[in-house]
């Protein structure tokens, strides 16, 4: 039985057995995230929604969007609720979006999504707009991340959403070659990429997407963070050895020669798969399908440092009620 087949059979089973086949389905582990849902663009969008017991005065946002196939629970559950604990000593409000039919419009236009032009950078833009009304956020603390369709989403938002969104970092995921030809933000914002170099799905060299190279084609990781280098003003890149002692398996480019409030990065995870690193593990026909799951990054960690959201912050009243 060829790899191809054996592949195809454990995504079958990796997806029948996932929490994801309803919007707004349910992550497990007792979240209390909770779902919502707004009207755009004709349509009933939904989303889950975290918030701590006391959100910050001028509270962040993170913006966190699932994989193809799944949905925003299934994204909570990937990440194992880290970005629910951090929001509880920072005060952030996490939010976990669901796309049409369990895609998003990426910028691919080989996707379904693309096909039936679903407005997704509009529906995120309004969904961000939607709690503004209803908690205290900060404006200069709106950020997206998002891990494979999901990322490459957050990507998107990077090339066309910088008036709103103030950094980005995206996991297992590069631009779209049709994208990355009509990415001109305004203003610039920090990008991160964090991707292994062995994934089956979206090629680290960049090329076709998917098992059978049916999703369309990205220009690769690389291709990705130079992209967004130059785009940000910067002279330089910099390859550094590690992203700490003892992870020889983990090389981090940055860029360097940036204009103030630029950075710019990407995460090399050498031998990573298609994976969100750090995250909770998977079974045994996942990796046949997707890769390792390395745990020599935290991708989780690495995205809540790299948006500054570690920084203290000053708590409002309890505000769960919404």
């Amino acid at each position: 039985m060829s790899f191809r087949i054996v592949a195809w059979l454990a995504l079958a089973c990796a997806a029948s057995a996932a929490p994801a086949a309803s919007p707004c389905g349910n992550s497990g582990g007792g979240s209390a995230a909770r779902c919502e849902s707004l009207s755009f663009d004709g349509r009933e969008r939904t989303y889950r929604l975290y918030v701590p017991a006391h959100v910050a005065a001028a509270a962040p946002v993170l913006l966190v969007l699932h994989p193809a196939l799944f949905n925003g629970a299934t994204m909570e559950a990937i990440t194992a609720g880290g970005f629910d604990r951090r929001a509880d000593a920072t005060g952030a409000l996490i939010v976990y979006p669901d796309g049409i039919d369990q895609h998003w419009n990426d910028g691919r236009e080989a996707t379904a999504a693309a096909r039936a032009h679903v407005d997704d950078v509009g529906f995120l833009r309004a969904l961000v707009a939607a709690l503004a009304v209803r908690y205290p956020l900060d404006p200069a603390r709106i950020f997206a991340s998002g891990f494979s369709n999901g990322g490459m989403m957050t990507l998107r938002l990077a090339c066309e959403a910088t008036d709103l969104f103030g950094g980005f970092v995206a996991v297992a995921a590069s631009l779209g070659e049709e994208l990355a030809r009509q990415c001109h933000p305004q203003p610039a914002r920090p990008v991160a990429i964090i991707d292994g170099t062995a994934d089956p799905l979206v090629p680290y060299a960049g090329g076709s997407v998917g098992l059978f190279g049916s999703r369309g084609r990205v220009v690769g990781a690389e291709a990705t963070f130079v992209l967004f280098s130059g785009l940000g003003g910067c002279s330089a890149t910099d390859p550094q050895p590690g992203a700490g002692p003892g992870q020889p398996e983990i090389r981090v480019h940055r860029a360097g020669g940036c204009p103030a409030g630029i950075n710019v990065a990407l995460y090399e995870v050498r031998g990573g798969g298609h994976a969100w690193p750090g995250g909770a593990r998977v079974s045994p026909q996942v990796i046949l399908l997707r890769g390792s799951l390395s745990h020599a990054i935290d991708a989780t960690d690495e995205t809540w440092r790299f948006l500054g959201l570690e920084a203290a912050a000053t708590h409002a009243p309890d505000s769960r009620g919404g």
